[in-house]
């Protein structure tokens, strides 16, 4: 029997101040009264202080703390907290009772909304290389990095089997996501790629296939000919163009704003696939990976809040009150 390991709901889990964590070194004690805590989530040193703790997160990774906003339950704030240590970061958000006294770390699901409306939301497609149906029920966000051989493996899987199985349902848009400390050139090879969709969108998926077959062959001094040796078998490829983009560096904020966009969403290795923003992480075999887009392309024939031109802003009806968007769990 295959293992599906797709989570439907993700628990929430509160944990109370209540154990006294450590100030920060060099923090001022906060002030206390008589039968009152002495210390709050509200306050960004306490709140930094315990969440070291409960990460084990030391003094090299440094943690902000966001002021406290609206947020989506009766009685508690938003937080949310970044872990940065150097290129590498987490993202969590928390929710603080009113009186700072407790904590929830998790995800608040709206049951008018999809479940991956926010993540759903942060990806955007304009601009973005894409093969398959345009207005397809199911949408493929594809994270990757050239010099990854998951990647790599993941890549040749999508495209043998994608268009095969689902020549009107399905559509792929490919998300730069070099890992830039442990792949030198992947970053290079993003920038690269970027300068072929800019001069010519449709060759992109030749290169994108190329720098895969050929990754073995290919390191941080050898790319450029390499690219440029891709270009001349491809019509309405100018070389001279494409060395002149690589070298001017024109595309890194292209690749930058999708790097972002995979933080945004807490992708954190490669490849990272979202399927109408479900995220399925690591090396996904097809058979798994088709049974949710199977499920996708059911629910989607009734529910119409996924995919492309879905209708995406129409809400169930909500006892009770008015729907609150769901906030996403970045990690």
């Amino acid at each position: 029997m295959m293992i599906r390991k797709i989570a439907l709901l993700v628990a929430t889990v509160a944990v109370t101040l209540f154990a006294q964590a450590p100030k920060a070194p060099g923090a001022a004690a906060a002030p206390t009264a008589a039968g009152k805590p002495t210390h709050s989530a509200l306050n960004k040193t306490d709140m930094e202080a315990y969440l070291r703790h409960l990460f084990v997160w030391p003094a090299p990774i440094a943690v902000t703390v966001s002021d406290a906003a609206k947020g989506p339950m009766p009685g508690y704030y938003e937080v949310k907290v970044r872990g940065t240590n150097g290129a590498q970061m987490q993202d969590e958000t928390f929710f603080v009772s009113f009186d700072g006294q407790k904590i929830i770390r998790g995800v608040v699901y709206d049951v008018a909304q999809n479940p991956f409306k926010n993540e759903n939301d942060k990806i955007k497609t304009a601009g973005r290389p894409g093969f398959g149906t345009v207005g397809a029920p199911v949408v493929i966000a594809e994270f990757s990095d050239f010099q990854c051989p998951y990647c790599r493996d993941e890549a040749k899987t999508i495209r043998e089997n994608l268009l095969k199985s689902y020549p009107k349902d399905a559509r792929v848009y490919f998300f730069d996501y070099p890992l830039e400390q442990i792949h030198p050139w992947a970053k290079p090879a993003a920038m690269a790629g970027r300068c072929v969709f800019k001069q010519n969108a449709g060759a992109f998926w030749d290169y994108h296939d190329y720098m895969f077959e050929h990754q073995a062959d290919i390191n941080a001094e050898n790319l450029q000919s390499k690219v440029l040796e891709f270009a001349k078998g491809v019509k309405d490829l100018d070389g001279a163009q494409l060395q002149a983009c690589m070298v001017s560096k024109e595309t890194e904020q292209e690749v930058n704003a999708s790097v972002a966009i995979g933080q945004s969403l807490g992708v954190n290795q490669t490849p990272t696939v979202f399927v109408n923003g479900r995220k399925l992480a690591g090396v996904t075999a097809w058979a798994d990976m088709k049974f949710v887009i199977d499920y996708e392309i059911e629910y989607q024939k009734t529910a119409k809040n996924a995919g492309e031109d879905c209708g995406c802003d129409i809400k169930l009806p909500q006892f009770g009150g008015a729907s609150t968007p769901a906030p996403g769990k970045l990690k």
